[in-house]
């Protein structure tokens, strides 16, 4: 069989069945490009989901006539200056969108450089260029799409379908530039120089605002990594991904490094069929990342992964972990007088013994039924010279006063002008499950090790993890080339060992990381912490209910128990004022 070179056409046309999956790739090159030639302000126009037409309007820096003339050729581009394929500061790069998406199509350029005496109109089809009336920055005419290549266009979905493709892809452009203004089809709109958290909400929805957590943090090391950005609480999620918006260096991916350490962090506070929102911006030296990798741009390759995963997971779990103390900047006050009531002041587990039956439950005298009423007690005890001074001082309450219990399932409380429901069980159960998870785990050095035999690639794959293993308690090493042994295990743990690596070898293979070893211990201290926790159901009285209240506050991750449910809910007086019509 003869070896021959394949035609231009051909050739553009298979470089456009990788870059040129559909409308929305399309709007995602041009858009790009619009980004950067500078442009602050893009327009977006598809008809029929993006068949019939497309078009993208930007007020970018524009091109020359021989500028305009090189950008439909194969691997031209204004993006590499000094030719390092590791040294990309730029959206787009690889130089075949435009020759691509016209091989495809039918296309017209119309753009001016604000330079030469009129702007320049190409027809990308025949190449031929003439003066044009167009003023500033570039319009792109694509019509026709797959016209050339028609048994494409069965693989198109509706045009409904096709238009929310281009539209989750303009989001994500809003995302990665919030001082570039978005306006698609005249309909959806995103404002010029908005703040990130207005973005936010433009992007995702009403229901974001005020829930969402600001990250911020560097790794302080010669990697040069930083992490900015907003995760949702716990308890604000969505029933899939749709809402989760990465960044690497300002370009939108789909990561699997980023996307499995994201779950990682959140995996103690949501369940696992359950995701986060979240719009994360990671930057790091541009030598440290491949973004050429795949031709949608959307993949990348770090080149130390394990640490980007390692700095993420820590430091949303660190923002996860606040407390409502923390939060409000400063810890609850309780004055420590000469009543005695200090000694009262303990956690609500070591007020509440589940060997002894609620009616033998005992506290003294002293202790009075809400904060504000232990607060005055106090300081009617102490001389009235410095009982004015003591007055002054806030008791900030961040889950308020005790007032009930309800269905003896839920306290009630007032903090300002707010109702305050609090779930016992789920704040006794998230109580519990940080202590445990708090303490070293318990291992068991085995006298005999316990030895796997797994295929040579997955001993690989296994050994790779096995410092993150051992944080979880299983200390292991290779036994030859096709056998791991396990030389200590987590107390209490009889586990098929054997599944169980080789689940870990299929997720590291596939993912680069595993967390099926700490998504069992996150399972096992969770179900122990249900089992050990006050029950719905259970009467407590106030000195129960207001301590139970206090260790809430001061818990890590305290807005939602172990399952994700939440923990308490703050109802406006305003809107209980509604339901009874006093407006």
């Amino acid at each position: 069989m003869t070896v021959r070179l394949l035609p231009d056409f051909l050739i553009n046309q298979i470089a456009a069945g990788e870059v040129v999956e559909r409308p929305a790739s399309v709007v995602k090159e041009l858009v790009e490009n619009a980004l950067d030639a500078g442009a602050d302000q893009i327009m977006i126009d598809v008809v029929d989901g993006g068949r019939t037409s497309i078009t993208v309007i930007d007020n970018g820096s524009g091109m020359s006539r021989d500028d305009l003339a090189r950008a439909i050729t194969r691997h031209a581009t204004s993006k590499l200056p000094d030719d390092d394929l590791l040294n990309i500061n730029f959206m787009g790069f690889r130089g075949e969108a435009l020759p691509s998406i016209a091989s495809v199509s039918d296309m017209t350029i119309d753009t001016c450089n604000g330079v030469d005496e009129n702007g320049w109109q190409i027809d990308c089809a025949t190449g031929e260029i003439k003066p044009s009336d167009w003023e500033s920055g570039t319009r792109i005419r694509v019509q026709n799409l797959f016209g050339k290549t028609p048994a494409r266009l069965k693989f198109l979905r509706s045009d409904k379908a096709e238009l929310m493709s281009v539209l989750e892809v303009v989001k994500r452009l809003a995302m990665a530039r919030a001082d570039v203004g978005f306006v698609l089809n005249n309909k959806w709109r995103f404002l010029k120089n908005q703040d990130l958290q207005s973005r936010l909400s433009a992007v995702m929805g009403d229901d974001v605002v005020g829930r969402m957590l600001d990250v911020t943090a560097e790794s302080g090391s010669t990697s040069g990594l930083k992490l900015s950005g907003f995760i949702s609480e716990p308890t604000l999620r969505r029933a899939s991904s749709v809402d989760q918006y990465l960044f690497v260096n300002g370009r939108p991916v789909k990561d699997k490094v980023l996307v499995g350490a994201l779950r990682a962090a959140y995996m103690d506070v949501m369940h696992a069929r359950e995701f986060p929102l979240c719009a994360l911006y990671l930057t790091l030296p541009t030598n440290t990342v491949d973004v050429n990798v795949s031709p949608a741009k959307t993949e990348v390759h770090f080149l130390e992964p394990t640490h980007v995963r390692s700095f993420i997971i820590k430091n949303l779990r660190d923002r996860l972990a606040q407390t409502m103390q923390d939060r409000a900047g400063q810890s609850v006050f309780v004055p420590k007088v000469s009543s005695g009531l200090s000694n009262e002041n303990k956690s609500f587990s070591q007020k509440f013994d589940f060997g002894i039956k609620m009616d033998s439950f005992k506290v003294r005298d002293e202790f009075m039924p809400t904060a504000q009423n232990r607060f005055e007690s106090a300081v009617s005890c102490v001389p009235e010279q410095r009982q004015e001074e003591i007055k002054t001082v806030v008791v900030d309450l961040p889950l308020g006063r005790v007032v009930g219990q309800v269905g003896n399932k839920y306290i009630i409380a007032q903090k300002d002008d707010n109702m305050v429901i609090v779930d016992q069980h789920a704040a006794h159960e998230r109580i519990t499950y940080e202590k445990l998870r708090n303490n070293k785990i318990k291992t068991q050095p085995l006298l005999t090790p316990i030895v796997i035999n797994l295929r040579e690639e997955e001993v690989v794959a296994v050994l790779s993890i096995a410092d993150e293993l051992k944080q979880s308690g299983l200390v292991l090493d290779a036994f030859g080339d096709g056998a791991i042994a396990i030389f200590e295990k987590p107390s209490d743990w009889d586990l098929n060992w054997a599944d169980l690596l080789r689940s870990v070898s299929d997720e590291v293979r596939a993912n680069g990381h595993s967390s099926g070893l700490g998504e069992r211990l996150h399972l096992k201290l969770a179900n122990y912490a249900c089992h050990h926790s006050v029950r719905a159901g259970q009467k407590l009285d106030f000195a129960q209910m207001d301590a139970l209240l206090r260790d809430i506050e001061r818990t890590e991750r305290a807005g939602q128990c172990n399952h994700g449910r939440p923990v308490y809910k703050f109802i406006p007086m305003s809107e209980i004022d509604t339901w009874f019509e006093r407006l």
